[in-house]
Formats: structure tokens, C-alpha cells, sequence
């Protein structure tokens, strides 16, 4: 892998609904397949086609309950009436073998990550304009309109808060939102910079 592995650490990949983080994360699995990506646990049950341990790790209430009290979880809130939260143990021995570990996760978690790994690197990605924001979400066509202004209600607040993060990433193109990110994980420096990230505590 390029790039300065002694200075791997979490990275936390955060952004509204609408902004493509599956895309860009999984395009960066396709870039560097050797980087660890979090595998997040969830009382909800199984959507159609998700597989144990792949998508998420299914676990009851209590189980989940007892996660949390033990301190077995990185970071954890509540969506729905379903919680989702980072399992620590995989993340420490990831980062303890000298791989990089990547943390997809909503505002609420990075906040919590944040506090309890400080070194943590926080990144946020950003639509290329509200506009387009608005059009992805609107064009989705699967919500009605109450739950599409609750999502940009929401995506309005997080983009508030991106002065918190480390790295500002724009989302204009997948690919090249995945080579930047892969750039600021390995250390390397882009051969164009992107006007929109923001450098705080590297």
C-alpha cells in the first residue's frame, strides 16, 4: 500500500443523506482493498439481500444493551427506533496491525468518536452545492414529502457542523471523491488540491 503506514489511524467518513457515502466508501474498498471498513451492529432486523457480518451484525436489544454498558461499542445511536452502533474490538486490533480503518457513520457517532479517540481523523463529505443536494434526495422518489424535508432539514445541520471535521471532501465524482479520500488516509498529497478541504489537525 502507498503512503506512510506509520501514521494510519481511524478515519471517520461522515455526510447528510444524499451525499454518496456508500459510493465513495465502496469505490475506496475497490482502491485499497487491504484498508479494514467497520461492520456496524443493529437491533434492526434484515433488509432483503443483506448478509450477517457483511452488511451488519444482526443482535437483539439486550445484546446490544449489554454492548454499550460493557463499552464494546466505539459509538452508538438510536434511528428509528432501531440502534446502530461501531463493535471497539475490530477497530483497536485493525489499527494495532498497522491497517488503516475506515468508520462510515452519521454526525451524531463522529461526535462520539471524536471523544473517545481524539487522534481519529474526521472527514465530511459535501455535495457539490445544496442544489444538487436537494436534487438527489427529491429524485429518489421513494419518500413523500414530509420525510424528504426531514432528511434535508437534517442534511442542513450537518453541513452546519462541518467545521468540526479535519477534511472537507467534495462529491462531484465518486471516483474522484474515493482518490482523495485514499490520499488523505495514506498521507499523500493530491496533484490537485480540492478547494473545499479543510486541513485542522493534520
Amino acid at each position: 500500500m502507498a503512503g506512510d503506514i506509520s501514521r494510519h489511524r481511524l478515519t471517520v467518513v461522515s455526510g447528510p443523506s444524499g451525499v454518496g457515502k456508500s459510493s465513495v466508501v465502496g469505490e475506496l474498498r475497490k482502491l485499497e482493498p487491504d484498508i479494514y471498513f467497520s461492520v456496524s451492529v443493529t437491533t434492526r432486523k434484515p433488509r432483503p439481500g443483506e448478509v450477517e457480518g457483511a452488511h451488519y451484525h444482526f443482535v437483539g436489544r439486550a445484546e446490544f444493551d449489554a454492548m454499550v454498558a460493557d463499552g464494546r461499542l466505539l459509538e452508538w445511536a438510536e434511528f428509528a427506533g432501531n440502534c446502530y452502533g461501531t463493535p471497539r474490538e475490530p477497530v483497536e486490533k485493525a489499527l494495532a496491525e498497522g491497517r488503516p480503518a475506515i468508520l462510515e457513520i452519521e454526525l451524531q457517532g463522529a461526535r462520539q468518536v471524536r471523544k473517545a479517540m481524539p487522534e481519529a481523523r474526521l472527514v465530511m463529505l459535501m455535495p457539490p452545492s445544496w442544489e444538487e443536494l436537494v436534487g438527489r434526495l427529491t429524485g429518489r422518489g421513494t419518500e413523500n414529502e414530509a420525510a424528504v424535508q426531514a432528511r434535508l432539514a437534517e442534511a442542513e445541520r450537518e453541513l452546519a457542523a462541518a467545521g468540526e471535521f479535519d477534511h472537507r471532501v467534495v462529491n462531484a465524482d465518486v471516483r474522484e471523491a474515493a482518490e482523495h479520500l485514499l490520499s488523505l488516509i495514506t498521507g499523500e498529497q493530491l496533484a490537485a488540491g480540492n478547494p473545499q478541504d479543510s486541513e485542522h489537525h493534520e
